[in-house]
């Protein structure tokens, strides 16, 4: 991938590929593998590597435009490599020299990463249960397979791979891991001993790690955001990164993360929009009342269709402002720079949701009745976007807007902002 134009012109075309058979393989839940492999061979899940490491380091407006095209295809199909992208970034900041040759050396062979982050049952989404062990010294893979095999459990060493000092025990349940059940590698959510953050990078392959496609959520059908288990998966030094040091100072990691979840709100409600538009301007009936031939002459339906593009170009305009703010501050990152990108993204990503759910949502008014045949499976716009939205409460965005608006509050450092 040689730079920002052509990853465009590539998301561009994928965006067409992935949109030609998206109803389908949501009617049937019908998981995107071929596209997601077509995806990594095309290059794209690279164009983030630094361009000292091979990749094209593109910008975030370039990146949030990629998200968007691509959601304007297939909405759960952008919503799988959301996490291979902040992961990358999470190696850009934190990751050891070493770490950073080798894993920007994988994202550019293709391979990918899911996530494991979320669980279920805990008192809020920042209780991370998992747990990050140390191996004692001189203790190694094939004891800890030993052990876990004479307590019944699945295993989870990795013979050869580490072991002994300088490894890891990783333990927990991780639920919503959307991308894990076709990544090659698992980046893992847990904590230390002393409590502190650490990120996982685990082979999809690993003893111990199980991976179940039960995710049943009405919208997103095939993002295959289901639950991933690790029984005393043994984790190298090597493969650990110390991910609560991303948030001493200054960063930029919630609002890249943000910005590629508003990318894709705007994405569906682009999608919605041309969907309805084609609909009403092939099919639909033109109310009697109206006195004219098509229904896309009926003024009515002009007004609402003008209001609706009103809304997704705020939501398009919005996600560029953001992008640039974050492109802005990756060039001079300091705490006023990081605030003012992570409140211009909380602005966007609100004005996509509202802009997702509510054009999804009117296609079946301004279409009319036949748009609600199941066979058509337009709804998958609205139960994606009213999926997709729940990641994080936009009232809150609202919030952290209004604090800094109104008394110059900077947001709090975290992932979700």
């Amino acid at each position: 991938m040689a730079d920002d134009a052509e990853a465009l012109a590539l998301a561009r075309e994928l965006a067409d590929e992935f949109r030609a058979e998206a109803a389908e393989r949501d009617r049937e839940r019908r998981l995107p593998r071929a596209e997601l492999d077509r995806l990594s061979a095309s290059g794209l899940l690279g164009v983030t590597v630094p361009r000292a490491h091979g990749g094209a380091d593109v910008s975030a407006r370039t990146l949030a435009e990629i998200f968007r095209l691509l959601a304007t295809g297939d909405a759960s199909l952008a919503q799988i490599p959301q996490s291979h992208f902040v992961y990358v970034n999470v190696l850009r900041r934190q990751g050891s020299p070493a770490q950073r040759e080798f894993f920007f050396g994988e994202v550019l062979a293709g391979r990918r990463f899911g996530n494991a982050q979320s669980e279920a049952g805990t008192k809020h989404v920042q209780d991370i249960r998992t747990r990050l062990t140390p191996l004692p010294d001189g203790a190694d893979a094939a004891d800890a397979t030993g052990d876990a095999d004479a307590a019944g459990g699945t295993g989870g060493a990795r013979a050869g791979d580490a072991g002994g000092t300088g490894s890891y025990l990783l333990s927990g349940e991780k639920h919503y891991s959307t991308g894990a059940l076709f990544a090659d590698w698992i980046p893992v959510l847990a904590r230390a001993e002393d409590e502190a953050l650490h990120v996982a990078y685990v082979p999809r392959d690993a003893p111990g790690v199980t991976v179940l496609d039960d995710w049943d959520g009405m919208g997103q059908r095939t993002t295959a955001s289901g639950t991933v288990r690790l029984a005393d998966v043994v984790v190298p030094a090597d493969r650990v990164v110390p991910h609560h040091l991303t948030f001493q100072g200054p960063q930029l990691h919630g609002a890249v993360a943000q910005l590629l979840h508003a990318a894709i709100d705007a994405g569906i409600a682009s999608g919605a929009l041309a969907e309805a538009v084609a609909f009403v301007r092939t099919k639909s009936r033109p109310w009697f009342e109206s006195g004219y031939e098509t229904a896309a002459e009926d003024p009515l339906l002009i007004q609402r269709f003008g209001e609706l593009a009103l809304q997704v170009r705020a939501a398009e305009a919005l996600l560029n402002a953001a992008a640039d703010a974050v492109d802005a501050a990756s060039a001079d990152l300091t705490d006023d720079s990081a605030a003012e990108a992570s409140i211009a993204v909380a602005a966007a990503k609100v004005q996509a949701a509202e802009a997702a759910v509510g054009t999804s949502s009117a296609l079946f008014e301004v279409a009319g009745t036949r748009a609600a045949l199941d066979s058509l499976n337009l709804n998958r716009h609205w139960r994606d976007a009213r999926t997709h939205t729940l990641h994080d409460p936009v009232r809150w965005k609202v919030q952290h807007i209004g604090r800094y608006v109104l008394s110059g509050t900077r947001p709090p450092r975290h992932g979700l902002l």
